[in-house]
């Protein structure tokens, strides 16, 4: 039974990964940090099957320890500030998680489990203000965030230890991936929570911020599966991961709004408080080497994701 230690797994990306992983027959071990209370609502139902252990990112004693013990065979490091506009004003806490994070985390596999392949979550971020439209494994980084300056240290710092010390070390590129699961924080999950509440009567208006900008949106649970893949390769190869479609956030509103039977018109005010201080305006991926080289293809469309999504949060505020 192959064994697999994932940070991050009470985000989305963990629980869907996480899944992924014991349907595989893995042994799934999830690593969070030791706070007053835990949030494990998106892994409540897997905690019977996977075992949690307690480390910190900031702390490199911790995370050594950790893999020491564990001596997993696949390492998936999903665990990052990873809200953008949280970066604007935390930047330093971004840096030291998103950033530093990473390199203490490979810095504990090269001492403690060398031979362990892992994963490191890249973002498109990275691209920012794109210099070439679709973006590739071979366009040029201009990040536009200090999250997306941070994600750029840990995929660099991951190809470092690459090539510095022979670590199966790989960066995926994930454009932008949503679920239900999605935090409550992010553009996506907050259209269609509130095209539900609308709908519900528990809410007026939804206030937004820039309709214009596009994103290469796909399902997270489509995209945990690229991640498996990557580590199953006999070399270690960095991927981007998307779509290779794009829409832009009035889209994502309309495609909400409509589902519920809803004029998005009505309901959504412009707000220039919601406007990043640097915008990134078109992010679209070209996943043709992924597609071609490891077979895999996203299974969810753009409408179905959000239609899925809005289900959700209807069932989540329907009366009960």
């Amino acid at each position: 039974m192959p064994r697999a230690l994932i940070t991050g797994i009470t985000g989305q990306d963990g629980s869907y990964l996480a899944e992924h992983l014991l349907a595989k027959g893995y042994e799934v071990i999830g690593m969070v940090r030791r706070t007053s209370h835990h949030s494990y609502e998106r892994i409540e139902h897997l905690i019977p099957r996977i075992r949690i252990v307690a480390a910190d990112l900031l702390d490199q004693h911790s995370l050594t320890m950790v893999l020491q013990e564990a001596q997993p065979d696949e390492i998936y490091n999903l665990a990052a500030q990873s809200f953008v506009p949280t970066s604007f004003t935390q930047p330093v806490l971004t840096g030291e998680f998103t950033a530093l994070g990473v390199t203490r985390i490979l810095e504990a596999v090269r001492l403690a489990c060398p031979t362990a392949r892992f994963y490191q979550a890249s973002s498109s971020e990275m691209f920012g203000k794109v210099v070439a439209t679709p973006q590739n494994e071979t366009t040029p980084f201009y990040p536009r965030s200090p999250y997306g300056v941070a994600k750029l240290y840990g995929h660099w710092i991951t190809v470092n230890y690459r090539e510095s010390y022979g670590l199966y070390a790989v960066s995926g590129i994930l454009f932008n991936h949503e679920s239900p699961r999605r935090g409550m924080e992010f553009v996506t999950r907050k259209v269609t929570d509130a095209a539900a509440r609308i709908k519900l009567g528990l809410a007026t208006e939804l206030r937004m911020g820039n309709l214009d900008a596009k994103r290469d949106w796909g399902f997270a649970g489509d995209y945990v599966d690229a991640m498996w893949r990557m580590l199953q390769q006999p070399t270690p190869q960095d991927y981007v991961v998307g779509t290779g479609a794009t829409h832009s956030v009035e889209q994502l509103v309309s495609v909400a709004f409509e589902h519920v039977g809803l004029d998005w018109r009505k309901h959504v005010v412009v707000d220039p408080q919601f406007y990043r201080p640097a915008e990134v305006d078109l992010l679209i991926a070209d996943p043709s080497r992924i597609t071609s080289e490891l077979g895999w293809k996203p299974g969810v469309s753009f409408d179905g994701l959000v239609k899925m999504m809005v289900d959700a949060d209807l069932g989540r505020h329907a009366p009960k």
